[in-house]
């Protein structure tokens, strides 16, 4: 009979633990997911910032002329 007590006075234990860990784990997901929910990362950019290319619109060009400018510059 001790046995079976001590059987099942582990298994809460164990019930215990797991049901902690789970917890813990769920609310510090829900705390990051709260931190970089209001995370701004589309600011407007501060101090000297210049603009990196200007795209310059053709209208006369070919769409295989624009397939070999993406491939020349990337863009």
């Amino acid at each position: 009979m001790k046995s079976w007590l001590e059987l099942v006075y582990n298994t809460f234990k164990v019930f215990i633990l797991f049901t902690g860990c789970t917890l813990l784990f769920y609310f510090g997901m829900v705390w990051v997911s709260q931190e970089y929910e209001n995370y701004q990362r589309y600011d407007k950019p501060s101090g000297s910032a210049v603009k990196v290319m200007q795209m310059n619109v053709y209208d006369d060009q070919t769409w295989i002329e624009r397939l070999f400018m993406f491939y020349q510059n990337g863009e």
